[in-house]
């Protein structure tokens, strides 16, 4: 074949420098935001949600600081007994009353809220690992990698959660122990199959996207095409998950609590707290309606 000769003699009147206006137009006016900013950005501008985030920090700051402060202020906590002040109403010194062996119920419910906050994130952290790592696998894959994962998923989710946790802590929890850890890991086992179902359809759908295609054309490994790629596009229904998973958290541990599973007294939960309420309201009422008089005729 003849060498193919192309003419590179151009006209330089064709080409003229842009003007001043011309090049405005490809000025960058807004620098780019990322993902995280441009969340912060639209919490900011929404007044409810930003109320909401405000109501949070205090909960979790009247949870881990209150107690110190009163133990330092006050000099209670929540296991100190004193008999000579039991069952005092509330006050000025015990704002929210004592119970029945003289404890300041105030510090009791700052404690059960920093032990139902340290159950419900550590074990939403647990499970976020879990279920993101397990449907993002079985999404990723396909096939029948993806039908026995899901299968899986299935079997356990045909079963209450309640279930399984009661199981657990029936058989694992220790004598003399709070039950700290092993509640924490009874929810662990069992909660995360909500999250591996909504990550692995996620998953399904991301996949089949151009830029997954471009990595693969690039020889990136799977594992990084999941962990960098597929994983990070998820964030919004991962966050979603984990935000409606951190109160069911804390409503299982109540429950446990309440019924004699979850934490041990005198360690103070809100289930415990709940607990030992409900038997001071039977008590009392018992105790009002003994002290009745009763109409006798003559």
């Amino acid at each position: 074949m003849e060498n193919l000769k192309v003419d590179l003699d151009l006209d330089k009147e064709l080409f003229t420098p842009l003007s001043d206006e011309e090049k405005k137009f490809e000025q960058i006016v807004r620098p780019s935001v990322g993902y995280w900013a441009d969340a912060w950005r639209r919490l900011k501008g929404n007044k409810v949600a930003l109320v909401s985030l405000i109501m949070i920090i205090i909960i979790v700051i009247f949870a881990f600081l209150g107690p110190v402060l009163m133990e330092k202020v006050m000099g209670y906590t929540y296991y100190d007994t004193n008999l000579q002040g039991t069952d005092i109403r509330p006050n000025a010194q015990h704002w929210f009353g004592t119970d029945n062996l003289g404890r300041d119920l105030f510090v009791r419910t700052m404690y059960g809220a920093r032990y139902s906050l340290i159950i419900a994130i550590s074990a939403a952290a647990i499970n976020l690992v879990i279920g993101v790592l397990y449907g993002g696998i079985a999404g990723f894959f396909g096939g029948k990698v993806d039908n026995i994962m899901m299968r899986i998923v299935d079997v356990l989710y045909s079963i209450p959660t309640q279930i399984y946790v009661i199981i657990l802590m029936a058989t694992f929890k220790k004598e003399g122990s709070t039950g700290l850890t092993t509640i924490i890991i009874a929810m662990a086992i069992s909660y995360w199959v909500g999250m591996a179902r909504i990550v692995r359809g996620d998953i399904l759908q991301l996949k089949q996207q151009e830029f997954v295609l471009a990595a693969r054309s690039l020889g990136v490994s799977k594992f990084k095409i999941l962990i960098r790629h597929l994983i990070p596009n998820c964030i919004g229904s991962i966050m979603v998950t984990l935000t409606l998973l951190i109160p069911e958290a804390v409503f299982t541990e109540a429950f446990l609590s309440f019924i004699g599973l979850g934490l041990t007294p005198p360690t103070a939960s809100l289930g415990t707290l709940a607990n030992e309420a409900m038997v001071a309201i039977y008590t009392l009422s018992l105790i009002h309606i003994l002290t009745l008089p009763t109409n006798r005729e003559v």
